[in-house]
């Protein structure tokens, strides 16, 4: 059994930065997979980024590609989503989930956490 709790959210406004994080409990949760999603107002869930569970890979949306960096550290069973130069458009409430699987597949995450909401002001 895995848990996670995001936090880290907040007002910025654009061209900011938020760091998130994504810190977890259980013992088994540094062989598991974590990815970041995203739901804005109206809006279908989203994939944001991903790391894989050795933290050799990583993954990006289109959107988010060279302003967002995933990172995790294990000793601290914390994932870290930093995000520069935020937009409006990224206005969502994010959530970080884990998976034992592969971490591009969002139906393949077995645990979620609550999320946390960001909002970019213009």
């Amino acid at each position: 059994q895995v848990q996670l709790v995001e936090s880290g959210g907040g007002l910025v406004q654009a061209g900011g930065s938020l760091r998130l994080s994504c810190a977890a409990s259980g013992r088994t949760f540094s062989t598991y997979g974590v990815g970041w999603f995203r739901q804005g107002p109206g809006k279908d869930r989203e994939f944001v980024a991903a790391i894989n569970w050795s933290a050799t890979m990583t993954y990006y949306a289109d959107s988010v590609k060279g302003r967002f960096t995933i990172s995790r550290d294990k000793t601290k069973n914390t994932v870290f989503l930093q995000m520069n130069n935020l937009k409006p458009e990224d206005t969502a409430v994010y959530y970080c989930a884990a998976t034992s699987g592969r971490v591009t597949r969002a139906r393949e995450y077995d645990y979620w956490g609550q999320g946390t909401q960001v909002t970019v002001s213009s």
